[in-house]
């Protein structure tokens, strides 16, 4: 079954959207009474920032982000949507007052990453960049409140940051995420088919085509072996000579943070459909079990079975956390 993980709320405190006559282009009023919604007015503004450009404003500690945070105001969830509708029409000043208003969720998520191979002051930057994309790729449309969108988009800029500097020879990320993905696939397809899968087995469980399933195994092929001996004596193994290394931290952290939302999104299923998808895909200590099993089981037929497992997974679909956990992968 795939990945999960949590979901992120925020208690916000209102402010208010202040409207305005709309205007045409010479500055006059628009006629019958049209008007428009002019950006969010606060006590101590401060100077303007083009997000989209190289030179936008990054911290450089957590307490200079929190020190800046605290002239802007938190959001209530009409006023994400405002913003938003305002950002994709090419309103900059509604790009920044929605990224300048979220920067706590910088600050929490960075302090998540420390003692893991970057300084807090770079996690705090690459949070950062998480938060800007994430007010780039937002839709409002679908339900979520942005705090919990851009916290996966924040997370994941900032373990990608870790995963490139842990690297001597660094690769790219979409390269090292398409690799890991395929390593875990092909780790959890050996224990469920009690064999090694087949690259198109590894294709249609991982959603990549053929050809790319074979070039990360090319790759993979490509690497020196830590078995290779060295040394003199050649009685040496390679990995022998360097640290043992678990999961990454930052992959498992992910790992985690995406099998929480997938279960708080099941754990949301009616008890009849949790149970049929928990035994058709053998999630936690079950393992996974055919359809005619699990009508058996429940009291029902192999179709039944089928009808609750498709209508449930519809309902994954359309779950708003999932959507956003799609979008941040």
């Amino acid at each position: 079954m795939a990945d999960f993980s949590t979901n992120v709320s925020t208690t916000l405190d209102p402010v208010e959207s202040i409207q305005e006559p709309a205007r045409t282009a010479d500055g006059a009023a628009a006629a019958d009474g049209a008007a428009v919604a002019a950006p969010a007015r606060l006590d101590n503004p401060i100077e303007r920032a083009d997000l989209s450009a190289p030179d936008t404003f990054i911290p450089e500690s957590v307490d200079q982000l929190l020190a800046h945070s605290r002239r802007y105001p938190l959001l209530t969830p009409a006023q994400e949507i405002e913003l938003a509708q305002r950002i994709e029409r090419g309103d900059l000043e509604a790009k920044e007052l929605l990224v300048n208003s979220n920067l706590r969720l910088v600050a929490s998520n960075a302090r998540r990453y420390q003692n893991q191979g970057l300084p807090l002051a770079d996690l705090v930057q690459e949070g950062m960049l998480g938060l800007i994309r994430a007010s780039e790729k937002f839709d409002w449309r679908k339900g979520f409140r942005f705090s919990t969108y851009a916290t996966l988009w924040i997370r994941q800029a900032i373990q990608r940051g870790l995963e490139n500097s842990g690297r001597t020879i660094r690769l790219p990320v979409h390269v090292a995420q398409r690799s890991r993905k395929v390593g875990r696939v092909e780790r959890e397809l050996s224990v469920r088919l009690g064999r090694e899968p087949t690259i198109s087995e590894l294709a249609h469980e991982t959603g990549l085509t053929i050809e790319q399933v074979e070039e990360v195994r090319h790759q993979r092929a490509a690497l020196v072996s830590l078995d290779q001996q060295v040394g003199e004596d050649g009685d040496t193994a390679l990995g022998d000579l360097l640290p043992s290394e678990a999961q990454p931290p930052e992959e498992t952290a992910w790992d985690n943070e995406r099998e929480r939302i997938v279960h708080r999104a099941i754990s949301q299923l009616p008890d009849t459909e949790r149970t049929v998808l928990t035994l058709r895909f053998g999630t936690g200590r079950e393992e996974p079990q055919t359809l005619t099993a699990i009508g058996k089981r429940l009291g029902f037929s192999a179709e039944r079975a089928s009808q609750l497992e498709q209508r449930a997974l519809k309902k994954l679909a359309e779950s708003p956390e999932l959507a956003a956990l799609r979008e941040a992968a």
